[in-house]
C-alpha cells in the first residue's frame, strides 16, 4: 500500500516489520526518511519517492516584461505577477500571475506552511507547542487573501495539484507553486520550453522553504501474499525504479546516489544543489500523531477562510486553541 510521509505512524500496527528482509537496502535511502518510516523499531515502509514544493516561473514572460530573474520575495512575486499579468490580459483573459493549491485539502496545509515558515512565524507546531497564532503567520496569510481574484483566480481556492498544472500548462499563469512531479508532466505543452524552476520566495527576514511530501509503499500484515508483496516494494524502491521515475516522472529519488546521478540532475534542475538543498519543513504529524487528520483539517480550513474573506487575525486564535486541544 502508498502511504503518503505523514502517515507511517497511523498505519504501523497494520503493516509488516520489512526490516527482516528490507534493512539492508533500507540502508541506501536517506537516513532522515527511513527513520521517518521507522516506528518502534520495526521498519513498516520504504521510501518510493520524496517530494518538496518549489516554484515553477516562465522564462519567456520574465524577458519579455524585462524581469531579471524569478521573485525571491512574495512581495517581488506579487509584484512580478501583477506586471505580467496586466500585459498578457489584453491577450488572454483568462491568464493570472500566479497559480497554487487553495483548495481546503492536504495541499493547502501544505502551501501554508510554506508561507508562514518562510517569513519566519514557524512551523504550525514547534517543540510540541502550538504556535500558528502570530504576527508574522497573521500578515503573510493576510497577503494571502489578498491575492484573490487580483493575481490568482478567485477559483484558486478550490485548486488542487492538477488545477494548477493544468491551467500553467495550457500558458494561463506566470508562476505557480507546485511539486517536482509537475515538471516532467508539462513535457508536451504549450509551455515546453518557456519555463524552469527555484526555491519559494520568502518574507523580508525570513528564507526559501519546501514542505516536505513523499510517498511510501508498505505490505499489509492481512495480505495473503507477503512475500510476492514485499518483493515489489524491494523492487520499486530499487536503485534503477528510482533513476528510471526520476528521469522520465519528475519524481524525487529517496537515495541519494541517484539523486547526485548526472543523467538525473540533467533531467531534473530541481535537483541541482541550490534547488535542492533548501530547508525542508515537515508537517506536525509528530505532535498530533493519530490526531494528525484532524489536526491538517483545522489548519486547512481555517487557511481557507482566511483565502476566502476572513482576516487572519481573526481566525488564527480559534485554530490554536482547537489544535492545543488535540495536543492534550
Amino acid at each position: 500500500m502508498m502511504l503518503d510521509v505523514v502517515w507511517p505512524g497511523a498505519f504501523a500496527p497494520y503493516l509488516v516489520n520489512l526490516k527482516p528482509a528490507l534493512g539492508k537496502a533500507a540502508k541506501k535511502h536517506a537516513a532522515g526518511i527511513i527513520q521517518n518510516d521507522t516506528v518502534g523499531g520495526k521498519l513498516i515502509a520504504m521510501p518510493w519517492f520524496g517530494d518538496f514544493g518549489i516554484l515553477y516561473y516562465r522564462t519567456d514572460l520574465l524577458k519579455k516584461y524585462n524581469i531579471s530573474g524569478p521573485p525571491k520575495t512574495w512581495a517581488a512575486l506579487g509584484a512580478d505577477a501583477k506586471k505580467i499579468q496586466a500585459g498578457e490580459r489584453g491577450s488572454n483573459p483568462n491568464f493570472y500571475g500566479f497559480l497554487y493549491q487553495g483548495n481546503a485539502y492536504e495541499g493547502l496545509t501544505c502551501d501554508s506552511l510554506e508561507w508562514v515558515a518562510s517569513v519566519g512565524g514557524g512551523n504550525f507546531i514547534d517543540n510540541g507547542k502550538v504556535t500558528i497564532n502570530n504576527s508574522k503567520a497573521a500578515n503573510i496569510l493576510n497577503t494571502v487573501r489578498g491575492w484573490i481574484g487580483n493575481i490568482t483566480p478567485r477559483g484558486v481556492t478550490s485548486y488542487q495539484e492538477e488545477d494548477a498544472r493544468n491551467a500553467f500548462d495550457a500558458g494561463n499563469a506566470a508562476f505557480m507553486r507546485n511539486w517536482p512531479y509537475a515538471y516532467a508532466a508539462s513535457k508536451g505543452t504549450p509551455v515546453d520550453g518557456k519555463f524552469n524552476v527555484t526555491v519559494l520566495p520568502h518574507g523580508a527576514s525570513g528564507h526559501s522553504v519546501g514542505t516536505v511530501g513523499g510517498w511510501q509503499l508498505g505490505v499489509s500484515k492481512y495480505s495473503k501474499h507477503v512475500g510476492a508483496a514485499t518483493a515489489l516494494v524491494r523492487y520499486l524502491t530499487s536503485p534503477a525504479v528510482e533513476k528510471f521515475d526520476a528521469i522520465y516522472n519528475s519524481n524525487v529519488p529517496t537515495i541519494p546516489a541517484v539523486a547526485r546521478d548526472k543523467a538525473v540532475v540533467k533531467a531534473n534542475p530541481y535537483l541541482k544543489p541550490e534547488i535542492a538543498n533548501v530547508a525542508r519543513v515537515t508537517r506536525p504529524s509528530r505532535f498530533l500523531r493519530t490526531h494528525y487528520n484532524q489536526g491538517s483539517q483545522i489548519i486547512y480550513q481555517g487557511i481557507n477562510q482566511i483565502e476566502n474573506g476572513a482576516n487572519a487575525k481573526s481566525v488564527l486564535p480559534s485554530m490554536a486553541s482547537r489544535l492545543k486541544r488535540l495536543i492534550g
